[in-house]
């Protein structure tokens, strides 16, 4: 999820445009799950590295709420706040990246997964 282990010093994260936008989209075009178990659906190592075998970086990255400042692009650890699974944004995916991010005190995190959140709630009423 991109969140650092309890020991570790806290990484800061910037918000990935690109990856909101995506998110963005997908919601419009109703590519989303509303109930999911996002513990059982979220991408693990595996699934991220056979995404990668038929994907680019950008395609990759395009999942991703976060940016973590620092590291390098072209890998895992510069992508965090996964939101869905590489077919649909989830609904439970945005609601752990806002918990995940107020949790660490990310507050732009927070607020675009926050703004994603009410976005898909107002496009399924409609």
């Amino acid at each position: 999820m991109g969140h650092p282990d309890a020991g570790a010093s806290m990484a800061d994260y910037e918000v990935h445009t690109a990856g909101v936008d995506h998110a963005r989209r997908l919601i419009a075009a109703h590519q989303y799950v509303l109930r999911s178990e996002w513990g059982d659906v979220q991408p693990s190592a595996d699934d991220e590295n056979a995404y990668l075998e038929g994907h680019d970086w950008d395609d990759y990255a395009a999942w991703h709420l976060g940016l973590t400042v620092g590291a390098t692009d072209r890998t895992k650890a510069r992508y965090a706040f996964v939101c869905g699974d590489f077919r649909r944004v989830h609904r439970m995916g945005l609601i752990a990246c806002r918990y995940r991010a107020a949790q660490w005190d990310h507050k732009a995190i927070e607020l675009a997964a926050h703004d994603l959140l009410q976005l898909l709630d107002d496009t399924r009423a409609s």
